[in-house]
């Protein structure tokens, strides 16, 4: 006895006759050609038991919502020892990394990084308050409380808070506004009443310049005549104060999500329109004429205008002082960042120009002797702090909700960049909380909003910093400067600070050569980069910016509703499926057409699904069955024409649908859902439809790959039935379980006929 390899049992006989041998041997031949069909129909089974894997779901339990909001409750505010303690260090993440300081390895690094940031924070707060229209104190006030609070408060090790030129854009555009409204003249230079700001008993009236008063009293607490100046700190003050209520009570409902639609060629072609605004506004001090401040759409255009109109009014002593520090500070950037590796820490360029112009300009007397446009007096001491004016919080509030989001999101993004880079995490509420403080905190102290800043924070990394103690030595230097030194810098040349404003903004200006690049990895995000710029420019910063967003979530909502559309093949000699149009060297399935729609199927979308699916399959079921049903009615007009009984009508009706065929070259349509991530009401209705329409003209649809929210969506609707009968039959975990089982199902060559 012999058994072939497929099992088969074969007799074998020494010496058989040849009518017993012919026997046995038609037998054999027989029971093989019987296993061989058996073989045939089991493997045809266990494929199409293949292409119909059930995959058992899950079973959740329902939440009752009165447990999960008694958990919540009692998680919130029950009231224990080591909660207060977590709750305490979380707020003030300081009380955690400050025990445990390495005092030997990381104390030279902080301070270091620490006083060369101040070198660099000093001339930039100096520069900054000619953007937001403030007095210099206001700056420094900014960068010595955001230092403070920041140090106990933020979870960022490296990252530098304080002012930062595009917040300052957006603080002097609502200064100049309000100041407009209430009567004042934005481009007039008087003096600032610094004692009646502190103390309203010791203010002199007739120290100040009767012209220069106006008929406006601020209401509140201190009822006195308010000049030009002291109106311009009441608003920011009241702009800064809103800010950081918006922001701790982002960090309150956990808002900061917020942030998210602000997308990275959103915030750069905000930051290169509002630096294109900011180097309009500073060309006035680059060469000294005085112009009248526009303001509202197309305001830089207008700069320009008027910028070329009195170019013969050029001061001759701020162009030659400009045309001597842009080069320089231009060159002490190229040569820092071109060897950046090989400098322990960045020259103080900045902080070296402001020093000597300061000497020239004092000793020379240019301020007299050729008009130069000068700093002026900065005072010092250090103010008592203020209330923010109530009354003003109202005009204020919509402005603030723009520099909230803004200044939020710069600090959220550097802060991560540098969490990174440095391999430890942040605490994205708790920035939001840090800065929304900072924010308040200053309000009280005639400052202005902050945010993290690049420039600083670079300067912090490259010079080995460790931890946020270096912002605590930069806070003491320019305490110091508050208390003692700020006088020193009253004969500097707003040229020189205008210069220094410019050249920090380089970064964001060379986005221009980036553009190609961009262009080449997504012609959309370029569109977003230039449609944010150009309104930022050409508008406003606030229109500007809301443009951009809009533009950007459009872009978002046209790309789901036209998404591609594609018509798959299987790749060769395996069991996957693509684009036919993308790849070459795909086979296509007979009978079968695969088709893929890349896009959530929604309200939005649902026509370009339809359109898409019957031109990619070359068949409308809606004319199909409209051209049958006319065909139908024009035979069975013609049948009762014929007819001698009138009871044949009904027999015709029924005969006449098999004298109709209609062939098609496929039977089945495969729905690749990989790509579908949900579906509403709309997009349930329309697969619905699908798949009635094409039942209808004989056409089989299947889907595969759903994910659970797609396959719980279609349950709810009532796709697979009521009791759901026809999951196996309509629902696949693969393309190729159902090319499979659609193959298996209809195995006999043809076309689908009706």
């Amino acid at each position: 006895m012999l058994f072939t390899p497929l099992g088969h049992m074969v007799l074998e006989f020494s010496r058989p006759d040849s009518e017993n041998f012919r026997t046995t041997h038609l037998s054999c031949i027989i029971h093989y050609r019987k296993r061989m069909e058996n073989e045939e129909q089991l493997s045809k089974m266990e494929l199409q038991l293949e292409s119909q894997i059930q995959i058992e779901r899950t079973v959740k339990e329902k939440v009752a919502v009165k447990k999960v909001i008694e958990k919540k409750l009692q998680e919130n505010f029950s009231c224990s020892l080591d909660k207060l303690k977590t709750l305490i260090t979380g707020f003030f993440p300081v009380l955690q990394w400050l025990p445990k300081y390495k005092l030997k390895e990381w104390i030279l690094g902080d301070t270091i990084s620490g006083i060369l940031v101040a070198v660099v924070m000093v001339p930039q707060s100096i520069a900054y308050a000619l953007l937001a229209g403030l007095e210099t104190s206001s700056s420094l006030y900014a960068s010595f409380f955001s230092c403070i609070i920041y140090f106990l408060m933020g979870t960022s090790r490296h990252i530098s808070v304080g002012i930062f030129s595009l917040i300052c854009l957006l603080v002097g555009q609502v200064v100049d506004r309000e100041l407009q409204l209430a009567g004042f003249d934005v481009d007039e230079d008087s003096k600032m009443m610094p004692i009646a700001m502190a103390n309203a008993d010791n203010w002199n009236k007739s120290d100040v310049n009767p012209t220069m008063l106006m008929n406006f009293t601020l209401p509140g607490s201190l009822n006195f005549e308010c000049d030009r100046k002291c109106y311009a700190v009441s608003v920011s003050a009241a702009l800064t104060f809103m800010c950081g209520i918006y922001q701790v009570l982002m960090a309150v409902f956990n808002l900061g999500f917020v942030s998210k639609y602000l997308s990275e060629p959103l915030l750069d072609g905000f930051a290169t329109g509002a630096s294109i605004t900011i180097v309009t506004m500073q060309v006035k001090y680059l060469i000294g004429i005085k112009l009248p401040r526009s303001h509202g759409p197309g305001s830089v255009v207008v700069t320009w205008i008027n910028i070329f109109k009195n170019i013969h009014k050029t001061n001759f002593c701020d162009l030659i002082t400009t045309a001597i520090c842009m080069p320089l500070l231009i060159a002490s950037k190229e040569l820092g960042e071109r060897y950046k590796h090989k400098l322990k820490f960045p020259f103080p360029m900045e902080l070296t120009i402001v020093v000597i112009a300061t000497l020239i300009s004092h000793f020379v007397n240019l301020n007299e002797m050729y008009g130069s446009s000068i700093t002026g007096a900065i005072p010092t001491g250090f103010l008592p702090p203020k209330v923010p004016n109530w009354h003003l919080l109202p005009r204020v509030a919509m402005d603030a909700v723009t520099l909230a989001i803004i200044s939020f999101a710069f600090t959220i993004s550097l802060s991560e960049l540098f969490a990174k880079k440095h391999g430890y995490t942040i605490q994205a509420n708790q920035e939001t909380y840090a800065l929304g403080f900072c924010n308040v905190v200053q309000s009280f102290f005639h400052s202005y909003a902050s945010s993290a800043t690049l420039v600083k924070t670079l300067v912090k990394d490259s010079s080995g910093c460790q931890t946020q103690l270096s912002s605590v030595v930069s806070a003491v230097l320019v305490l110091m400067l508050l208390l003692f030194l700020a006088p020193v810098f009253y004969s500097l040349q707003k040229c020189v600070l205008a210069s220094i404003i410019i050249v920090s903004l380089r970064g964001a200006l060379m986005k221009f050569r980036d553009l190609p690049k961009q262009w080449k990895m997504s012609k959309i995000d370029t569109l977003v980069w230039w449609v944010t710029m150009l309104s930022v420019t050409l508008i406003s910063t606030e229109l500007g910016l809301f443009t951009g967003v809009t533009f950007s979530l459009l872009c978002v909502i046209v790309r789901t509703q036209v998404p591609r559309a594609a018509l798959l093949g299987q790749i060769q000699g395996s069991t996957l499926y693509e684009d036919q149009a993308e790849y070459n060297n795909l086979t296509p399935i007979p009978q079968i057409k695969i088709f893929r729609f890349e896009a959530p199927l929604y309200y939005a979308n649902k026509d370009f699904f339809m359109d898409s699916l019957m031109k990619k399959v070359e068949l409308n079921p809606a004319l199909e069955i409209a051209k049958q049903k006319k065909e139908e009615s024009k035979q069975i007009k013609n049948k009762e024409e014929k007819a001698f009984n009138g009871n044949i009508k009904q027999e015709q009706t029924v005969v006449s649908k098999r004298l109709i065929p209609k062939v098609y070259n496929f039977h089945t349509i495969i729905l690749d859902c990989s790509t579908i991530q949900f579906l509403d009401t709309v997009g349930i209705n329309t697969m619905k439809t699908v798949l009635k329409d094409y039942n209808e003209i004989g056409i089989r649809v299947l889907l595969a790959n759903c994910n659970p929210s797609v396959i719980d969506s279609l349950t709810r609707g009532g796709y697979f039935g009521e009791i759901c009968k026809e999951v196996g039959t309509q629902l696949f975990y693969s393309v190729h379980a159902a090319v499979q089982y659609a193959k298996a199902s209809w195995p006999e060559p043809g076309n689908s006929t009706l």
